[in-house]
């Protein structure tokens, strides 16, 4: 029996923590045909079958389960190694994986990107930019960046563009003439733009002040799923909308929009890169947290 290639395990690593051959292939930039002729070429050569296939979905065999839970590590110590021999030679190469929110990607872009690959040219850069909260370790990247109170409690967590507030906020239009807000209590007498999170369900917005905090479940006819376009609605005179500050703030500079509630509004710990605590860190990883803390 001929011994699997590195490229036979990488190829069913990404399909099983995929699990499905058509992201798995996106993922690595290849075809779906090849993917899947390279994981029946290692199947063959196991002389197993590692992954039960129908039209609609991947799943694992127990073989299948016992080989990913000792490839990935052992794949993860085999890219550090590569990557700490490459950077013994001065310069960091290999790939470099984060996820996170859009807007955080955009942060990232903006103050930390450019001088990282000024600095490091030769390492690849993927950055994911989706809403929903993922298992980092298990979805293959090196990092995340979240909310500090989305980051899970056993990894490592530092801050980047300190803290942040949401604001509630509406255009003079649709104010003229509706019941001043005095409490979050009388968003009931308003026309509100909610907001539905990646998990499907309805956000209720979160104020604090002093000790009191309120959590509103607040009334609306209209619900999004994307911050900018919350603001936009609002500038528009569709109803109040709460986003964070950095969505409304060109809004607010130019009259289009006013917060309402300000006082009920505080700052919250803002966005954190993190990763794992109990893994050893990648150079290139170690290399954009220095440029962070910088």
């Amino acid at each position: 029996m001929s011994k699997p290639t590195l490229t036979d395990l990488n190829a069913f690593k990404a399909v099983a923590e995929q699990r499905s051959f058509r992201r798995a292939a996106d993922l690595m930039g290849v075809s779906r045909s090849s993917l899947s002729h390279t994981v029946r070429t290692l199947e063959r050569r196991l002389g197993t079958r590692l992954l039960h296939r129908t039209t609609r979905s991947v799943s694992l065999t127990e073989s299948g389960e016992r080989l990913l839970q000792r490839l990935g590590p052992l794949l993860g110590e085999l890219d550090t190694l590569l990557e700490e021999a490459s950077s013994h030679e001065g310069k960091l190469t290999g790939r470099l994986r984060i996820n996170g929110s859009e807007a955080a990607i955009r942060l990232l872009l903006q103050r930390v990107v450019p001088q990282f690959l000024a600095l490091h040219d030769a390492v690849e850069l993927d950055l994911v930019a989706e809403g929903r909260l993922v298992d980092i370790v298990e979805q293959g990247f090196d990092a995340g960046v979240r909310l500090r109170e989305a980051v899970p409690k056993d990894m490592i967590a530092i801050p980047i563009g300190g803290d942040l507030r949401f604001l509630a906020v509406a255009s003079p239009g649709y104010l003229k003439g509706k019941p001043i807000l005095e409490t979050p209590g009388q968003l009931a007498l308003h026309r509100c733009i909610r907001q539905r999170l990646p998990s499907g369900k309805l956000y209720r917005w979160e104020f604090q002040k002093h000790d009191q905090e309120v959590l509103a479940d607040v009334p609306g006819a209209m619900t999004l799923d994307s911050s900018q376009l919350m603001v936009e609605a609002a500038a528009d005179g569709l109803g109040i909308a709460y986003v964070p500050e950095s969505y409304a703030h060109a809004y607010l500079r130019e009259g289009k929009l006013v917060t309402v509630l300000e006082d009920w509004c505080p700052h919250i710990p803002g966005l954190h890169l993190y990763y794992p605590n109990n893994r050893h860190v990648p150079p290139s990883l170690r290399a954009f947290i220095d440029l962070l803390r910088e």
